[in-house]
């Protein structure tokens, strides 16, 4: 999935090297699984996902399978995963901030890097549903191609679209789903009017410009807000956005070597802090990068690329957003 096939993944493994890019640490033992919903599962269940597939069982799905960043926004809605894949545990055995609330040691981990998931594992827990999102349609996010058919072949899957659209639709998406699989939903409303007083504060800084990106050892990736659910939000409350003049092939990014990481001006950057993305002190030993009027002005704040898509989720991270922007000012 690496250059000019999925460059998506070039973006979110934020290194030059695909086996470098994502590795993480390897799962080690793993928790009992648990029910996925808290209410009872009588009576048919029907779903329609994303790729327009309608997906039809005897009876609601109980024990669920999800993609991390699935798992992440369904717990948030009170639905309880029986596993999860994708990077969820840190070297350190400590939650990987992509799993947001789930916790990992209530959950079997199939797989914790790119391209890896234990099927055996995963028949052996006898799922009735797997949830992935996806960023190109059909293609569900962290399911290896290798295996694709014989995981489908065990229980249904759900994907849900995360590209082109706005965080508040992938969110209300996820409620769908999440209030399908019968979640109690519980601190929802308390959640969605924290994220819209966050949200309406975004406006107040309207005339800074901002730079979002990813950095790796040999390249600073500089995203393309229409591509994402967050930064689309963002804009559509009135941040202003550096858009990339030219992008990469699939439109997700532009990807610049450190020597060009001052291609665009900004008064704000904000770094992705997933565990793949240089920390700023490994981003400031780049000249270019350190000399970056924003960088000077340590106006370098962090950016919460793949919140979990619940209220909860994106209300913490418009709130620590709003924080950060509160100590910036317009650069000359």
């Amino acid at each position: 999935m690496s250059g000019p096939v999925l460059p998506r993944r070039g973006f979110f493994a934020a290194t030059a090297g695909v086996a470098a890019a994502l590795t993480l640490a390897a799962c080690g033992g793993e928790g009992a699984a648990t029910q996925a919903a808290p209410s009872g599962a009588a009576g048919a269940w029907t779903f329609t996902d994303d790729r327009d597939k309608k997906l039809s069982l005897p009876k609601r799905p109980t024990r669920v399978v999800a993609q991390v960043g699935a798992a992440a926004a369904l717990w948030d809605f009170g639905v309880r995963p029986v596993g999860v894949f994708g990077p969820h545990k840190l070297k350190d055995g400590a939650r990987d901030p992509q799993v947001g609330n789930v916790d990992i040691t209530k959950v079997t981990g199939l797989g914790n890097v790119w391209d890896e998931f234990n099927v055996e594992q995963y028949i052996g827990l006898q799922p009735d549903l797997l949830v992935s999102s996806m960023y190109i349609k059909g293609t569900l996010w962290y399911v290896p191609e290798k295996s694709k058919a014989t995981i489908e072949q065990v229980a249904p899957t759900a994907g849900i679209m995360l590209t082109g659209r706005s965080a508040m639709e992938v969110i209300g998406k996820y409620e769908e789903l999440a209030t399908s699989l019968g979640a109690d939903l519980q601190g929802v409303p308390e959640a969605k009017d924290r994220l819209a007083a966050a949200s309406k504060e975004l406006a107040a800084f309207k005339d800074l410009k901002i730079l979002m990106v990813s950095a790796g050892s040999d390249a600073m990736w500089v995203v393309n807000p229409p591509e994402y659910p967050d930064i689309v939000h963002l804009t559509q409350n009135g941040l202003t956005v550096v858009t990339p003049t030219k992008v990469d092939e699939g439109g997700f990014f532009q990807t610049l070597s450190w020597e060009n990481a001052d291609t665009y001006d900004a008064d704000v950057i904000l770094y992705d802090t997933r565990t793949q993305s240089l920390k700023p002190a490994e981003m400031m030993k780049k000249p270019t990068f350190a000399k970056l009027p924003a960088v000077k002005a340590g106006q370098l704040y962090p950016w919460s690329a793949e919140a979990p898509y619940s209220y909860q989720g994106y209300a913490d991270f418009v709130e620590g957003l709003v924080a950060n922007l509160k100590k910036a000012n317009k650069l000359p």
